[in-house]
């Protein structure tokens, strides 16, 4: 699984970083999310896709 996040979508709500912060974090710069880590495990992947459905613009993407 890889996680992109669409940073013309995110509107830096911080949810995913509420949801997920061993992965997701807000760039003090510009306010919105980044990824921390690309290693994922299982537990990481259930805490990715709870982020995913609570994100209100859709901007985390997986492939």
């Amino acid at each position: 699984m890889k996680v992109l996040i669409d940073v013309d979508l995110c509107t830096g709500c911080g949810l995913c970083e509420e949801t997920c912060p061993d992965i997701f974090k807000l760039n003090e710069d510009d306010d919105v999310a980044e990824i921390t880590k690309n290693d994922y495990d299982e537990n990481d992947e259930e805490c990715i896709e709870e982020a995913i459905e609570s994100c209100p613009t859709e901007a985390i993407i997986t492939e």
